[in-house]
């Protein structure tokens, strides 16, 4: 049985609210504005499209093989303990991507900062999870995930201002601050919360996760430009699959697995974890591309397309916690059938506007039918997932849930930027149409046919963006709870 915290006061647990969300904080904030400032990133730093999507990818992979072993570590070691570490690792990896003169340096950097990311976000939610009892968990994660929005909410903007003003380097430089509040909000505040029962870490496991998504991803990332059926793209794909297949035979043979195959033996774990990687990718992959389509395709500034994010952070900042009441008064089930079918409406109404849209005519409706779709879905799947196993393996849980959400970020970048290549190179149909890819992403390429190719592509994005997140809301129909779940 775990060690938990839920006769706190109050006052206690609004002060380790504050905890998480500013350490949660870092992750929100640095992605949010890098996604903005990447275009002039790529053009800085002299990175073609693969480039750009390992500097996304490489944070990505990191987090989301090791966020596994960020929950356990938590659980063994002391959930409070291992959050600190991850809130420091990430700052000082964020001072490495500030001071990184290559791309393949800030690449570097941005995998250190998916290590920090892997142990203070599991350890995050599961410190609100060892705090809150199953009742009140939905508010508690709602006002987590609406906190975290609105930190989200100043990134875009500060990341476009930066990137057309200044420096976009500074990006980074903004984490050091916020990491040292967060640790002293934390060694003042939030109580230790462990498992006794937790074991060795699973060392094997995370390796096998790493090699194998890895080298998935690289085959993924290198196919538009090396062909399907390039031999080394071909020999990735097929070594990323017998990696992960190894991964599931060890996780299945050890005896304190980092992902508890048992875990999925609840109906209501696994049919969340299926909602959370499809709703993920959908929003992970639009989110990518959407800021080089309103830099490149509709001529706005940095600062003007980060403006572009605003309706989503200001809904999901002022109604997540109201969202998350409304599922623990009236069950998750309803949240988490009828959000992702609104985010996949939102998702589909942002490829509508052609070339030349302003803010009204162009993302705004789209954007805030996604705002409403997220908020209503997100604080009620974290609690979902954490009342379907029992007090004991909360950090295991949010980690796999974790794990999930960043995987189904890393595949979306791969595979929706395999598509995009794909479109864009059937519909322009000129010589080195792969190049011409490349040089409307950085920048370089301003003619219309490419434009063109390019808008066309980013629909097909999009629209196959919105059909996962509709069919993450019939999953979520299907297999959420009538009610949040706890262990009893």
């Amino acid at each position: 049985m775990a060690v938990t915290q839920t006769g706190l006061s109050k006052g206690r647990k609004r002060a380790i609210l504050v905890a998480t969300v500013l350490g949660s904080a870092l992750t929100f904030i640095d992605g949010s504005a890098l996604g903005v400032a990447l275009p002039a990133i790529q053009r800085d730093l002299g990175a073609g499209p693969a480039a750009g999507q390992w500097i996304s990818n490489a944070y990505l992979l990191t987090l989301g093989a090791l966020v596994l072993s960020g929950g356990a570590a938590g659980d063994r070691f002391g959930r409070k303990r291992v959050f600190l570490i991850g809130v420091v690792v990430f700052a000082l990896a964020s001072v490495a991507c500030g001071l990184a003169p290559t791309a393949a340096l800030l690449i570097m950097g941005r995998a250190a900062q998916g290590v920090g990311a892997a142990l203070l976000t599991p350890g995050a939610l599961a410190l609100i999870g060892a705090s809150f009892p199953p009742e009140e968990r939905g508010k508690a994660f709602g006002t987590w995930a609406g906190a975290g929005a609105l930190f989200g909410m100043v990134g875009p903007l500060v990341g476009g201002w930066l990137a057309d003003h200044a420096d976009w380097r500074a990006i980074f430089w903004i984490n050091v601050p916020l990491a040292i509040l967060t640790v002293v909000v934390a060694l003042k505040a939030v109580p230790e919360s462990r498992d006794p029962e937790a074991r060795t870490l699973d060392a094997p496991g995370a390796g096998l996760a790493v090699a194998g998504l890895g080298v998935l991803i690289w085959g993924l990332t290198a196919a538009p430009d090396r062909g399907l059926g390039d031999g080394w793209v071909v020999a990735a794909l097929a070594a990323g699959v017998v990696l992960l297949g190894g991964f599931l035979v060890a996780e299945a043979r050890e005896a304190h697995p980092m992902m508890p195959l048992g875990l999925f033996r609840s109906p209501v774990f696994s049919g969340i974890n299926v909602l959370t990687l499809l709703l993920y990718f959908a929003l992970s992959g639009a989110m990518f591309f959407l800021p080089f389509d309103l830099i490149r395709v509709q001529g706005w500034s940095a600062t003007e397309a980060g403006s572009a994010m605003l309706p989503f952070a200001v809904v999901m900042g002022l109604f997540s916690t109201v969202a998350g009441g409304i599922a623990d008064r009236f069950g998750a089930r309803l949240s988490l059938s009828v959000g992702p079918v609104l985010a996949g409406l939102g998702l589909a109404l942002i490829a509508v506007p052609g070339r030349g849209a302003g803010y009204v005519d162009g993302p705004l409706a789209g954007m805030t039918v996604l705002a409403i779709g997220m908020t209503l879905a997100v604080g009620p799947l974290t609690a979902a997932v954490m009342g379907a196993v029992d007090p004991g393996r909360t950090g295991v849980a949010s980690g796999v849930n974790n794990a999930v959400a960043r995987i189904a970020g890393l595949l979306a970048v791969a595979l929706l930027g395999l598509v995009l290549s794909a479109v864009f190179v059937a519909t322009l149909e000129a010589p080195e149409s792969r190049a011409l890819l490349g040089g409307v992403m950085a920048g370089t390429e301003t003619s219309d046919a490419a434009i063109d190719a390019f808008h066309t592509a980013f629909r097909w994005v999009m629209g196959l963006s919105a059909v996962c997140a509709v069919v993450a809301g019939i999953v979520g129909g299907l297999t959420a709870p009538g009610r949040v779940q706890s262990a009893e």
